[in-house]
């Protein structure tokens, strides 16, 4: 006696934000994109991903940002599951629902996140059992901060940040984010940086030993010391607000503070999660920032909630 076939379950994942801890930028290439060195760690700030076969391929979009999100085939999680299913000759359309709780445009990769996590999803709806390297690969070709959301963790980013080499951290780094309201433009804010700096010759950028130090050490203090983003500068050109921002929330006892990535999102590194407590609070009463979040890290990359098939 056989059983009936009958069709996969949905498939759930989350998946991850990140903040960079450094970012240094190259000279522009003729590609257009700039050379990266770069440290990711992922934060425990989630979208989650669901997928299920369907008749056609489409996307919808719930939660805090989810009207910031398109839902046509601009949406990258859609093109994420569209472009592995060109790896996957057995694979049917599917339909994506993202529960959205990463910013939009905040420099957190919350697009990235979700392309990220409609990778696993699918692999793990149409049993592929790509290995975390090919689902990387795959990613790749999506965008500069998609691999790393696959990966999660701490890892060291080159060539346009895509090409990872995992860092040993050790400990829990705790983070409060002030959202700064409306999103910067990535190519604005790279095209600003690159007018601030002229037409003088730049060095290549490499990973610098502290930072690597203070993450094997799991010491905050030093972690806050070496915050570094090459891109700060030309968000502040273009959010001069985001300076203030900063300014209050180290004044309030943060370690330190960095914009996330190209911004807008201020990440603020503190001692503990009781000075993370203190320090949102004190932010929200500051009128400064209209929302803010707290989160820990590093965590897993994007992972399967439910609905996979086991063996």
């Amino acid at each position: 006696m056989t059983s009936a076939w009958t069709e996969p379950a949905p498939v759930t994942v989350r998946v991850p934000a990140k903040v960079n801890l450094e970012l240094l930028v190259g000279p522009p290439r003729q590609d257009g994109y700039h050379p990266l060195s770069t440290v990711y760690q992922a934060v425990g700030l989630y979208d989650e991903i669901t997928v299920e076969p369907a008749t056609e391929w489409s996307v919808s979009v719930t939660g805090p940002f989810a009207g910031q999100v398109p839902s046509d085939d601009s949406n990258l999680a859609l093109q994420a599951a569209r472009l592995l299913g060109g790896h996957a000759p057995d694979a049917g359309p599917v339909a994506i629902a993202i529960r959205k709780k990463i910013p939009v445009a905040g420099g957190m990769a919350g697009g990235s996140a979700d392309a990220a996590g409609a990778l696993v999803a699918c692999d793990a709806l149409w049993c592929l059992g790509l290995h975390k390297e090919e689902l990387e690969q795959v990613a790749a070709e999506l965008g500069s901060d998609v691999p790393f959301l696959v990966a999660g963790g701490t890892a060291m980013g080159s060539g346009r940040g895509e090409l990872l080499a995992p860092v040993l951290a050790r400990g829990t780094f705790h983070w409060v984010f002030a959202l700064s309201g409306a999103g910067l433009s990535t190519p604005a804010v790279y095209a600003e940086c690159d007018r601030i700096r002229g037409s003088g010759p730049l060095a290549m950028p490499a990973p610098k030993p502290a930072t690597m130090a203070a993450l094997r050490s799991g010491d905050a203090h030093a972690l806050a010391a070496v915050l570094e983003n090459d891109l700060q500068e030309a968000a502040f050109a273009l959010r001069p607000d985001l300076g203030e921002v900063l300014a209050q929330g180290l004044g309030l006892g943060a370690l330190g503070g960095i914009v996330s990535g190209s911004g807008p999102t201020i990440a603020f590194l503190v001692e503990d999660k009781e000075a993370g407590i203190d320090l949102a609070v004190s932010l929200t009463a500051s009128g400064v920032c209209p929302d803010v979040r707290r989160a820990s890290g590093p965590v897993h990359g994007a992972h399967v909630l439910h609905g996979a098939r086991t063996s």
